[in-house]
């Protein structure tokens, strides 16, 4: 008695993720999971997991790990935004005062502004930007064990917005 080509759905398929299903494969051990493998189709499941998220806060308790969740609230978009173009429109103010006779105090990026302003501006906001990540990830943990890390991404939010009204007000004096 046949059922049709249900039997392809059902195959068993070996997923190994870490060691421990590498030994359970090289010692004869048969797969538990069955069906298709379902990680083949990654743009849908991140289109679907942003909008249907599984793991809002962490799973047990102590679990502070960085992956311990998968859903970021949507402040933190904002937030991060906000950093990038005060970032941004620091560089391009940055970029203003030096034609005028300023000099970058940051030694780091001093070199930069003499040569190319758009390698500048593009150095500036990708290293702001992969700290922005950074922080956003680690928001939930706390930085030398009391100070939440989510408060530095408003510290730097403030240190931003403090940055452009002084260089704003250095354009009116020069």
């Amino acid at each position: 008695m046949s059922h049709g080509p249900s039997t392809e759905k059902n195959k068993i398929v070996p997923i190994l993720f870490n060691s421990r299903d590498r030994f359970a494969a090289a010692q004869g051990e048969r797969e538990r999971r069955r069906g298709p493998d379902r990680r083949t189709r990654v743009a849908r499941a991140l289109v679907y997991g942003n909008f249907n998220p599984r793991r809002l806060g962490p799973r047990r308790t102590g679990e502070e790990r960085i992956g311990a969740i998968d859903w970021y609230h949507p402040w933190w978009l904002v937030i991060g935004t906000l950093i990038i173009t005060l970032c941004a429109s620091d560089a391009v103010l940055t970029e203003v005062l030096i034609s005028r006779g300023a000099y970058e105090l940051n030694p780091l990026l001093a070199p930069l502004v003499h040569g190319s302003g758009a390698l500048f501006v593009f150095v500036k906001v990708g290293l702001t930007g992969f700290g922005v990540v950074l922080l956003t990830l680690l928001s939930r943990l706390k930085a030398f064990g009391s100070l939440p890390v989510a408060l530095l991404l408003y510290c730097v939010l403030v240190g931003y917005g403090m940055l452009i009204a002084y260089e704003l007000h250095l354009l009116r004096l020069l």
